[in-house]
């Protein structure tokens, strides 16, 4: 087989916005199987796939990415090509992503799209450039849009998701559509402990004055309070109630406030 015929080694990013979508969406399945194609259909030997589950563009805080990245900058680098399926799961960032395409290709790797096919000269390097503006910019502005639901929700004392404070959990408050609208409550399970912890950090435990993060989580620890996933607690759980304290939230017995 000559240098001629041997095929480029190609490597697959494929990348969804959210965990949830990584979770239930076919995205990222639908991206590989065009990818494969893609390889196929192009002589390309497909020697590693990239996959992201639930990270930003808009950033290179990303665990896959960078891994990507160190290998596509190595030398000798173990592929010549990365395959994406836009340039908008590369990079959201018109400025980011010219950064990493040149930043390959000053070791020999190539970035291509399966929808967007573009050559290396002056005019397809010029649109690649403009369709990544437009990508930052539609990102900005679903951004933008999903900040102010999100605000809007919060207004009227829904609770926007993720994991509730300690002390607090969540219930159905309502039904919208199919969508169910949840608030947040009291833990009877974990709110004595958030209320110990206050008490311990203003009074302290009785034999002592007013305790610190360290303190406290030595004394939740040594007597066997566990947190709600019923592990031992550690410092930054700690500063996360006594923060609310510092920042002067009230405390009464009968309602704990974020």
């Amino acid at each position: 087989m000559t240098a001629s015929t041997i095929p480029l080694r190609a490597a697959l990013y494929l990348r969804v916005s959210t965990a949830r979508q990584a979770e239930h969406d076919v995205s990222i399945p639908d991206q590989k199987r065009q990818g494969e194609a893609y390889c196929e259909a192009r002589n390309l030997q497909l020697v590693e796939t990239f996959i992201e589950p639930g990270a930003s563009a808009t950033n290179d805080r990303r665990p896959e990415f960078q891994r990507m990245i160190e290998a596509g900058t190595s030398k000798p680098a173990p592929f010549d090509v990365v395959v994406v399926h836009s340039f908008s799961r590369f990079f959201r960032d018109h400025f980011e992503l010219e950064f990493y395409v040149r930043k390959l290709a000053k070791n020999g790797v190539k970035l291509v799209s399966i929808t967007q096919e573009m050559g290396d000269d002056p005019m397809h390097v010029m649109m690649r450039q403009i369709m990544a503006l437009f990508d930052e910019y539609q990102s900005k502005e679903n951004a933008k849009h999903v900040m102010r639901a999100l605000k809007e929700n919060a207004r009227q004392g829904f609770w926007n998701g993720s994991l509730p404070p300690i002390g607090y959990r969540t219930v159905a408050a309502e039904q919208r559509g199919a969508k169910t609208k949840k608030k947040l409550e009291i833990d009877p399970l974990h709110a004595d402990t958030v209320r110990l912890i206050y008490r311990l950090a203003l009074e302290g435990d009785g034999t002592t004055g007013q305790m610190g993060v360290k303190n406290i989580v030595s004394y939740l620890n040594s007597r066997r309070i566990f947190t709600r996933d019923g592990g031992r607690w550690g410092i930054g759980q700690g500063l996360c109630c006594t923060n609310r304290l510092r920042a002067g939230v009230p405390l009464s017995p009968d309602r704990l406030i974020l």
